[in-house]
């Protein structure tokens, strides 16, 4: 069984920029810049039949493109930091893009996550690095914001229970 995802690609000349603030966290696990990406969804392992359904009604989402800024950095987990991330602006065609698509994976028949969408970039996985060391790391680096158009979105495939790529494009969906 596939495990998917739906995503926005970072370009790779951003994702090298963003791959420069690489280091200085002890059990940090960095992501190669090709596989940088804004995920929409997560969809986790699903069945051939499902991939197949969910591949019919994504080709049904009617989006436009729209600018997407890549705008400080920031870390999920709290006290358990376990990932290091750069922040998306949440703008109004990211939003309208993501609650689409997530309606067509429903009329797939998928299960969506019930969080609250936060739309970021990772760049490191975290596995026991301290919340002291994530934080020091953080407050020493600032990138200026980033800008690009997304173009179109994709449905990802990831190798199960690694995380973190690489990821293969299952398949791409074209913005008006």
């Amino acid at each position: 069984m596939p495990r998917l995802f739906t995503g926005l690609e970072v370009p790779l000349e951003i994702g090298r920029e963003l791959a420069l603030l690489r280091g200085g966290v002890s059990g940090a696990r960095w992501i190669k810049p090709e596989d940088y990406h804004v995920t929409l969804s997560f969809l986790g392992d699903v069945d051939g039949a499902l991939a197949r359904d969910l591949t019919q009604e994504l080709a049904d989402v009617a989006a436009r493109r729209f600018p997407l800024v890549l705008q400080g950095l920031g870390a999920f987990g709290g006290n358990r930091p376990r990932a290091i991330v750069c922040n998306v602006d949440l703008n109004e065609g990211l939003r309208l893009l993501h609650d689409d698509q997530e309606r067509a994976l429903r009329r797939a028949g998928a299960t969506t996550e019930r969080r609250k969408y936060t739309p970021h970039v990772t760049l490191a996985r975290l596995k026991g690095a301290s919340a002291h060391s994530v934080a020091d790391f953080l407050s020493k680096r600032t990138p200026p914001p980033v800008q690009f158009e997304a173009t179109r979105f994709v449905l990802y495939s990831a190798r199960a229970s690694i995380g973190g790529g690489p990821y293969i494009v299952e398949a791409a969906y074209p913005l008006a």
